[in-house]
């Protein structure tokens, strides 16, 4: 049988932000009861009447459970001095909350809404504290009835918040008339969330707002692929399809956008690209800022000559021709591009153009679009190196919902710099490499360096690729392979795979391997085996040092079940370990983990062995690894440790931040370097199981690579050239650049 309660919220022990679930601790009369149920909306200090029925818990004891719920006023003196003292309004404690009362007793709520200003009459009250009093409790009180609005269209509670905080009263029109400007405006919510809102408020399928919105919402979709826009009849056909609609009237909203400037129609040739406004100006904008900084200072080749004899003799080395070529050019460009595949002699290149500039007097910048990708490119060159992003000094306060990032370095406060040198340029998508541009002064050498046979960018656009097909810049190729560098099977076979020759594999190297298996159960059981007992030893690194790479996120050798199944055998459940459930999966303390989106804002700072914080900064970005310390179940908390010690705490609300990442994707693993790579290959789609991608697997690896599946898989890889296409204009841009200067 039902029973009631009446209380005040004396405690919320714990509160899942998306559905609402609460177990709060209830002052009853003389008792303190816990209760648990789903509440939309509430407060420490609530005053709340309560339906339900008391049960036994078997590990916390008796509890309410609550089946329904209402929130009252406080019926007595000693629960409105409760609620106003109870951290409910920030500025009011326990003491000034029971001045309140005692001057206005049961008309206090009449007063602070009706005539705020007499709360001045108060000892300790100022006109601005009184103003501050009044806004708090008005918002709390529209805040509640916000929820229970938006909980009807059955919105969670933690996008409930997200939209009141975006919108505020202005909410309830948003919602009724066009509920798709909360894919436009609200981080977090994609189109079929406001399609659904948008359904059970009774838009019709073809309301303009809602084609609109699908149209935009299919560019977007396209950026996360890696396309920076659609050809018409490909936006078009993917929009018809999903909203249900006519071309035509796809077609007439695509005009209708334009017209609004929120896409731009660019013709090339027969046919029509979309773009997003925002992606068509980053592509015209590093177009030009390319242009601008490609120019040629007159340098006497002697000159270099004879710098470049002295740093031989210094460092012992002899540069080939194209590398000393590469030094030529470098000191005679304003803009020079060099590529090449492993063993070919970058790393030495470099190190001779950064002693070079250095004779010079010249100030230089290192960086590289990952902290493992700069850490490495510290280790090889001796100079100090950092993320792009940590170089142009990333801000809080920035916006990625469309791929903008804020840096405190810009055209207005650009990096001082006589020479700049980017490492691992294929991971660098259209977005950044506009941001770096921008930061650029003409007059600054900027060196571009990386191999464009790997996979190309996860964001969007395909920068180096296309800056070297324009041919509008100088490009040095590297080809060589050095003698150090031809010892090794790793190298000599990544080589082989990307011209497309079948590489030997009879297991006599001693850094490449096949294990041939035809069973998808006993594939899984050899990497086992391989991470956990075998590679540490044989590279003579940690378990967690051994990465697994697979083509694909689902299916019996994807990502999700290797995870899955790797976490079992290489971080078991104990005792000694806290966890967390998220979506079906454990996250576990001692799991190694990934970021898999960007967040510009969230914080992480390193400390010393005593604890005291020594750097601090915001950023962690898509593909970083790291392991979890600590779970704190009480405060709802996961800290993980990511390269070079920085330290992240993630409220449980953001876990869908992170993956296990004992296993990743081939995509994921880009700029990263491994003592010893595991590759499942066994079967899989065409498209995905292409040379692009076993090269790129193969580049990752430093001393051991282990194939372990189907040797016919692996030849067929290398047989296959298909790569998926991506749509890129920028090569188009610089060339329209090149014909408008010349």
């Amino acid at each position: 049988m039902a029973e009631e309660l009446k209380g005040y919220v004396e405690r919320i022990v714990y509160r899942n932000a998306e559905n609402g679930y609460t177990v709060l601790s209830l002052s009853a009369e003389e008792d303190e009861v816990t209760c648990v149920g789903t509440f939309s909306f509430v407060n420490e200090g609530e005053y709340l009447s309560l339906t339900g029925s008391y049960t036994a818990h078997p590990l916390y004891g008796e509890q309410f459970q609550v089946s329904s719920y209402e929130m009252k006023e406080p019926e007595d003196l000693l629960s409105i001095e409760r609620y106003l003292g109870s951290g409910a309004i920030k500025g009011v404690g326990t003491a000034l909350a029971a001045r309140i009362v005692r001057k206005f007793k049961e008309k206090t709520f009449v007063i602070i809404e009706e005539e705020p200003e007499r709360l001045s009459e108060v000892k300790g009250i100022s006109d601005k504290l009184a103003r501050e009093i009044y806004r708090q409790f008005s918002e709390k009180r529209e805040m509640r009835s916000a929820m229970l609005f938006l909980q009807q269209y059955g919105i969670s509670l933690n996008l409930a918040v997200k939209i009141y905080k975006q919108y505020g009263e202005r909410m309830y029109e948003v919602i009724k008339e066009n509920p798709y400007r909360l894919a436009e405006d609200i981080s977090g919510v994609g189109f079929k969330i406001a399609d659904e809102i948008a359904s059970r408020i009774g838009i019709r399928t073809d309301s303009d707002y809602r084609v609109k919105a699908g149209i935009l919402y299919n560019l977007l979709l396209a950026s996360g692929n890696g396309h920076v826009y659609l050809p018409m009849h490909s936006l078009v056909g993917k929009t018809c399809e999903m909203l249900m609609v006519e071309a035509d009237t796809v077609k007439r909203h695509i005009t209708s956008l334009a017209l609004e400037k929120k896409l731009v129609v660019k013709e090339s040739g027969e046919e029509q690209h979309v773009y997003s406004t925002s992606f068509y100006y980053m592509e015209l904008n590093v177009a030009n800022m390319l242009s601008d900084l490609s120019i040629s200072y007159d340098i006497s080749p002697a000159q270099v000559e004879t710098r470049l004899a002295k740093i031989e003799q210094e460092t012992n080395l002899e540069l080939d021709e194209m590398q000393r070529y590469a030094v030529m050019e470098a000191v005679r460009s304003g803009l020079l591009i060099i590529t090449g595949g492993p063993g070919t002699g970058k790393t030495t290149t470099i190190n001779t153009i950064l002693r070079f500039f250095e004779a010079e007097g010249m100030d230089m910048l290192l960086a590289a679009p990952t902290g493992r990708a700069a850490k490495r490119m510290k280790e090889t060159t001796g100079y100090e190196a950092s993320t792009i992003h940590r170089l142009l000094e990333l801000t809080k306060g920035m916006d990625d919902k469309d791929g903008r990032m804020s840096f405190e370095r810009n055209e207005l406060n650009p990096l001082e710099a006589d020479v700049i040198i980017i490492d691992e340029m294929s991971m660098v998508d259209i977005s950044l490499m506009h941001s770096l541009l921008k930061a650029i002064t003409v007059g600054t050498r900027i060196i571009l360096v990386g191999d464009v046979n790997q996979l190309p960018s996860v964001g969007p656009g395909n920068v180096l690729r296309d800056m070297i097909e324009s041919k509008a810049f100088p490009v040095v190729m590297l080809k060589k392979i050095f003698r150090q560098a031809s010892e090794s099977d790793i190298i000599v076979n990544a080589h082989k795979i990307n011209s497309g020759e079948h590489i030997t594999l009879d297991n006599k190297s001693k850094d490449f391997f096949l294990l041939k298996r035809d069973d998808v159960n006993v594939i899984i059981s050899v990497i086992i085996s391989l991470v956990r007992d075998k590679m540490p030893k044989y590279v003579n690194a940690s378990v967690y040092d051994i990465q697994v790479l697979t083509p694909m996120r689902k299916g019996e050798l994807g990502v999700e079940r290797l995870n899955q199944v790797l976490q079992q055998y290489l971080n078991p459940s104990s005792q000694e370990k806290k966890e967390k459930e998220h979506f079906g999966g454990i996250f576990r303390e001692g799991d190694k983990v990934m970021q898999v989106k960007n967040n510009y804002q969230i914080a992480w700072e390193t400390k010393s062995r005593y604890g005291i914080t020594i750097d601090s900064g915001t950023g962690v970005f898509n593909g970083d690894t790291g392991v979890i310390k600590e779970i704190n179940l009480f405060a709802e908390e996961l800290t993980v440790e990511f390269d070079e010690g920085r330290l992240v705490t993630y409220p449980f609300s953001q876990l869908e931040e992170l993956e296990l990442a004992y296993a990743v994707t081939i995509h994921k693993s880009q700029g990263s370097e491994y003592p010893a790579v595991v590759l499942p290959i066994y079967s899989g789609p065409r498209m995905l199981f292409n040379r692009n991608l076993l090269y790129t697997a193969v580049t990752r690896a430093k001393q051991c690579v282990t194939i372990v599946g189907s040797d016919n898989m692996v030849q067929s890889m290398i047989d296959n050239e298909s790569e998926l296409k991506r749509y890129s204009g920028l090569q188009s841009r610089i060339m329209e650049r090149k014909q408008i200067l010349s």
